[in-house]
Formats: C-alpha cells, sequence, structure tokens
C-alpha cells in the first residue's frame, strides 16, 4: 500500500511539473517578459529550492515529521500559485515565483526521504515507484501541448492550479512514519561536507543537473520561434522522460551492474553529447536523439545521487 501512496504523490507532482517545465515560459512570455527578465525569474526557482529546501528539511529532521509538513508546504504552494492569476508585472512575478517554488521544492527532498524508507524496510523499488511520475510527466507535456494550441496562454496556469489540488490530496494520504526527532542543534550539512567524497558526489551531481538550466528555460521559446507546434514541443519533452522512465523501470538490474558513482559518471558523459547536439542545430532528428539522452543526463544522474546519499 505505501508503494502505491508514494507512486500517486509522484504521478501529481511530476504533472505539474510536465505543465510548467515546457509551457511557464510561454506564460511568462504571454506577460509581455523579455528573455532577460524570464530568465531572471526561471533562475530564482533553483536559487530560492538551494536555500530553501535544506532549512525546511532540517526542521522535519528535528521535529521527526514528515507528512504533516508535507502537506503546509503543498497547501501553502498552491494558495501562493493562484496569486499569479492576479498580478502581471515583473516584480511581483519575481517575488510570487520565489514564494511558490521554495514551498513546492521543498516538499519533495521530504517524499523522497519517505520513498527511500519504504525501500530499506519494505523492499520496495524505488525506481518502479518514480516512473509515475516520468508517466504523468509525459501526459502532462504532450496533453498541455495540444491543449494549448490556438488557445490562450491562460490555459497553462488553469492546468497547473488543477494539478497542484490534485497534489494535495495525494499529499493526504501519504504514509504516516514518524521519524526519530534530531536534537542537534547545529546545522547537519556542515558535518557532510566534511566528507570529501560526498562533497564531490555533490558537487557533480549538481553541475550535472544545472546544466539542463538552459534547455528547461529558454528550449520551448526557441523551439517556437523556428516554427515548431506546441505539440510537437510537448512531444519532444516527452520523449526524453520515455527514457527516463525505461531507466527507472530496470533500476535494480542498472543498479546491481554499475555503481551510483559511475551512474552520475555516464550522466556527465552524455551531457556533453546532448549539449554540444542541442547547441550546434535545430535538425529535428538530431534534436530527437539529443532529449533521448535526458534519461542519462536527468536519469542517471538522480538515480545515482539518491542511491549514493541513501546508501
Amino acid at each position: 500500500m505505501n508503494p502505491t501512496r508514494l507512486a500517486l504523490y509522484y504521478a501529481a507532482y511530476f504533472a505539474v511539473i510536465g505543465i510548467l517545465m515546457p509551457f511557464w515560459p510561454i506564460w511568462l512570455e504571454g506577460k509581455g517578459l523579455d528573455a532577460v527578465e524570464i530568465g531572471f525569474i526561471l533562475a530564482s526557482a533553483p536559487f530560492v529550492r538551494a536555500i530553501g529546501s535544506p532549512l525546511i528539511a532540517q526542521v522535519a529532521d528535528r521535529r521527526g515529521l514528515r507528512r504533516p509538513i508535507i502537506i503546509v508546504l503543498t497547501a501553502s504552494a498552491t494558495i501562493s500559485f493562484a496569486a499569479f492569476n492576479y498580478i502581471d508585472d515583473f516584480w511581483p512575478i519575481v517575488i510570487v515565483t520565489i514564494l511558490f517554488f521554495m514551498l513546492f521544492s521543498a516538499s519533495q527532498p521530504l517524499a523522497e526521504s519517505l520513498t527511500m524508507h519504504v525501500v530499506r524496510n519494505e523492499g520496495a523499488n524505488y525506481g518502479r515507484m518514480r516512473l509515475w511520475g516520468s508517466v504523468t510527466f509525459i501526459l502532462a507535456a504532450i496533453g498541455g501541448g495540444y491543449l494549448l494550441e490556438g488557445r490562450s496562454v491562460n490555459i497553462i496556469f488553469y492546468l497547473a492550479l488543477f494539478g497542484l489540488w490534485i497534489l494535495f490530496v495525494t499529499c493526504i494520504f501519504l504514509p504516516k512514519f514518524r521519524f526519530p526527532g534530531d536534537a542537534d542543534k547545529g546545522f547537519p550539512i556542515l558535518k557532510l561536507l566534511k566528507i570529501k567524497p560526498f562533497v564531490w558526489i555533490l558537487i557533480a551531481a549538481a553541475l550535472i543537473q544545472s546544466s539542463h538550466a538552459v534547455v528547461y528555460s529558454f528550449s520551448t521559446i526557441h523551439w517556437k520561434s523556428i516554427g515548431f507546434s506546441e505539440s510537437l514541443i510537448g512531444i519532444l519533452w516527452a520523449e526524453g522522460v520515455v527514457a527516463e522512465i525505461i531507466l527507472f523501470q530496470y533500476s535494480s538490474l542498472v543498479l546491481h551492474r554499475i555503481s551510483p558513482t559511475m551512474l552520475i559518471v555516464i550522466a556527465a558523459a552524455a551531457g556533453i553529447i546532448r549539449w554540444s547536439i542541442m547547441g550546434y542545430t535545430d535538425f529535428l532528428p538530431a534534436l530527437i536523439f539529443a532529449q533521448v539522452l535526458h534519461g542519462l543526463t536527468f536519469g542517471a544522474a538522480h538515480l545515482g545521487a539518491i542511491h549514493y546519499i541513501s546508501e
């Protein structure tokens, strides 16, 4: 039952991302923002995630709680996202973006800790739970692309808001584990930063994931500018996640043969190939191949990092 509840959470969470990641830049462009402003807004999301998520996770560790905090974060994120419907100017959008992504992003690492608890104690397969998030990302990206064609960009907002409400419902049914509270009033991350192998893995995984930033922020706008339809753009986004699903489906077999550290090395090598292709050509078959490599550049790096930390 617990793996099913977590799979539903991943499905709802990544359905929201499947709307926001490909199409939110178009919504921002529809508000009259230029490329510099859009870049600034989208760059603020990972910045606040890097700062806010560890702080919120530390509160969760001290209290030994996950599910109640995830519920509060998701409800607050949904309410803050609704504010986008009432603002049009740059700085208000920046402020709401920072608030929303700080709340929305902080819940996912807490859910990951629930998942790894189930993996360790119930023998569940992480990849098979997580792959449902990839499935709904695909459905949201393709479906969102088709729904957007010939319609107002405001449909992006309403689809994402609906997805957030569904996510809130799934949070209510998350496992009710209580973890031992951490009485340490210091900053546990400082202890981890003294472990050199951990630091190198952290840096490598961060660099690989951050290398996706330009694609996440501007690929949809760029592809639309060269004549690709919204439905084709949705398919390009989705096909990379298909490769990710295959990797997660066979994650146990992969991890039996390849160490988490080597998965991160493979992700870095795939990134060199992928970004080289996308930086030099808009030839559709080449882009299709480059997007398939997302299964390695994101999937392998994520799988490697999660299991390295778990070990």
